[in-house]
């Protein structure tokens, strides 16, 4: 789905993600994840560490380009990093005041 978004209206971001966005909407919009993709997806979370693999044999196969750009890797990994931190404290921030008025209620 999300490659198909993706090729439909030319935008430059990985049809992966997209379809990841669609598959949070649908899940968000039918309010339960259904029995089959629970399995599948606790199957995939087993394995995690060898998908990441082919992650770390490509980095080590551009090294050198990795070594020509690292300061500004560095900084763009910091940055992102608390950016990410950022968003996911004034999430958890306001999903707590949002969680503790209902049980207020």
């Amino acid at each position: 789905m999300g490659e198909l978004v993706v090729t439909l209206l030319d935008v430059p971001i990985p049809g992966s993600v997209v379809g990841m966005v669609v598959l949070l909407i649908g899940l968000m919009l039918k309010g339960s994840v259904p029995e089959g993709l629970r399995l599948t997806s606790e199957g995939l979370l087993k394995v995690l560490p060898l998908l990441l693999v082919p992650a770390g044999v490509g980095l080590m196969t551009h090294f050198s380009v990795l070594s020509q750009y690292w300061g500004a890797l560095l900084v763009a990994l910091f940055f992102s990093t608390l950016v990410t931190m950022l968003v996911v404290a004034l999430l958890l921030k306001f999903l707590s005041k949002e969680k503790s008025a209902e049980e207020t209620e």
